[in-house]
């Protein structure tokens, strides 16, 4: 078939008009309201039909209250959570407490949970450790950077084996990945493998998808996933359809559904594409024209990548199979046992997903492990600063032991409110020491760590609940290998266009982000 191109040969397979006030109806807004109204209606029913048992209902509702209250101090939460909640739940007790037990029950994506959970028990041994790469782990040179003792707690939940033998690539923007992207798209010969939270149509895409089409033409087995939040934003209900006709085996990873979904919990947050077991790419770059500066909707768009060539691209191509192996009732994990590529390269590299359903905040896990064993400097690139306690605790003693902790943000916002949030971190931050930085030329949506010139971590995951407790996330642990340097170069060269924050500015602060930062902090963990 003849595939659709736009005026500029940009391959298109028509974009969705399907917006606006609709795509509230895949939210939790509505439920939210219906719930608050219902509250309301039945405080005034109750008063009207039984005036004179009001003192009984008082006395019934301050029980309620205050059980509801004993059972979410006494749940496995995060302290912030919880305290978010008795918040709730103090103001509106019948509400809240409606709206806490559907989003603890996970309706409408309980058996993405179920068979999540299967999936990942059953791959657990797919990826064999070399018993060599430990010992050299062990080594009194390496012994002081806790890889091995990570690789331990990794594996608690998962299959994460530590590669040496992998050459790493850093891109210090989109336009850079997607230039070594396509290239290594046209070498593909078996499989292709895209798993991106945000797919959209546009130059970016439709490079790619050329490339995917051709391919998939001659043989080679292309599949892409993305998240399914975007089915009622970017893409229509029938794109994967579209793609299918082009024979491209698709997959919408956990739609939405109107009311019942719990819409932001357990998103598909990753940015993983493999071809032919030989080359990966993770980053927090999408398949957008903002992440190449096509479009801009907050100024310049900062964005980084990595490319894996070698060993630990067979990590991503499990973590690929295992999301995919959600929706298919016929897994086949062999694409993981393919021939790869040799490479030689210095240093080890250990590629992790992490997973909201088994327990284990590895994202954060890692953040906080660089930031308690780092000796000269942690420095950080992230666009949402939303901090548990844990984490915000990890920044300020890191920096108030001596530690040089650099954090860089974004100067233009894609989101007000959690902007807003992020800034109500501040202050304290910088009482510890930690020095904030924002990005004057518009949104950094890179997700990197640098520490001591030996360690480095890029992948998808914020600095926010979100990334931490509620979405599947992944990334690449990166320990001796030459393009720490690169990324530590970059972020010197960033730096150098941000404004510095300081009491002055925080002082300055436009109001609204004053005020709206401490009404969004009694709801930070659902941000």
């Amino acid at each position: 078939m003849k595939e659709p191109r736009d005026e500029e040969g940009i391959m298109r397979l028509k974009k969705s008009s399907r917006k606006g006030l609709l795509n509230m109806a895949f939210t939790r807004l509505p439920l939210i309201l219906l719930l608050l109204a219902v509250q309301v209606l039945l405080l005034a029913v109750m008063y009207r039909a039984f005036s004179r048992y009001v003192p009984y209902f008082a006395t019934f509702m301050s029980v309620f209250t205050i059980a509801m209250v004993l059972y979410i101090i006494n749940c496995s939460m995060d302290p912030t959570a919880k305290l978010t909640w008795v918040l709730l739940i103090a103001i509106f007790p019948v509400g809240a407490s409606i709206f806490f037990a559907f989003t603890q029950t996970n309706l409408g994506h309980r058996s993405v949970k179920n068979r999540t959970e299967h999936i990942l028990a059953e791959t657990r041994g797919a990826l064999g450790q070399s018993e060599e790469v430990l010992q050299e782990l062990a080594a009194p040179e390496n012994a002081d950077s806790g890889l091995q003792e990570l690789y331990r707690y990794a594996n608690r939940s998962g299959c994460m084996p530590v590669f040496e033998g992998t050459q790493v690539t850093y891109f210090p923007s989109g336009e850079d990945k997607l230039a070594a992207l396509i290239p290594e798209l046209e070498k593909a010969e078996k499989f292709i493998f895209l798993e991106y939270f945000i797919i959209d149509e546009g130059e970016m895409w439709g490079r790619v998808l050329d490339v995917l089409a051709r391919k998939a033409a001659r043989g080679v087995d292309v599949r892409v996933m993305y998240d399914g939040m975007f089915v009622y934003y970017n893409l229509p209900h029938d794109y994967p359809k579209r793609l299918e006709r082009l024979g491209i085996k698709t997959r919408v990873f956990s739609p939405i559904m109107a009311l019942v979904s719990t819409h932001y919990n357990y998103r598909d947050h990753r940015k993983i594409l493999v071809v032919d077991n030989k080359v990966a790419f993770t980053g927090g770059i999408n398949l957008a024209d903002e992440y190449i500066n096509r479009v801009q909707r907050f100024g310049h768009w900062k964005d980084t990548a990595v490319m894996l060539r070698g060993e630990a691209v067979r990590s991503f191509t499990l973590m690929f199979l295992q999301m995919w192996s959600v929706m298919d009732p016929r897994p086949d994990f062999s694409p993981v046992h393919a021939p790869g590529v040799s490479v030689s390269a210095p240093g080890y590299v250990m590629p992790y997903a992490d997973s909201p359903l088994d327990g284990d905040r590895l994202g954060e896990s890692v953040y906080i492990d660089i930031l308690y064993r780092a000796k000269k400097y942690v420095h950080i690139m992230t666009p949402y600063l939303i901090l548990d306690g844990e984490l915000e605790t990890a920044l300020k003693y890191a920096s108030q032991r001596g530690v040089d902790v650099k954090i860089i943000l974004p100067g233009i916002p894609d989101k007000k409110l959690a902007f807003s949030l992020a800034k109500t971190h501040y202050p304290e931050l910088l009482d510890a020491g930690v020095k904030l930085y924002e990005y004057t030329p518009g949104f950094v949506h890179a997700k990197n760590f640098t520490s001591d010139d030996v360690k480095g971590v890029v992948g998808s995951i914020n600095l926010d609940y979100r990334s931490l407790y509620h979405h599947f996330e992944c990334a690449a642990y990166m320990y001796k290998t030459p393009c720490i340097a690169d990324m530590e170069a970059d972020f010197a060269a960033t730096l150098e266009k941000c404004r510095e924050v300081t009491p002055e500015t925080i002082r300055n602060e436009k109001m609204f982000y004053k005020v709206m930062g401490r009404i969004m902090k009694l709801v930070a963990p659902m941000m």
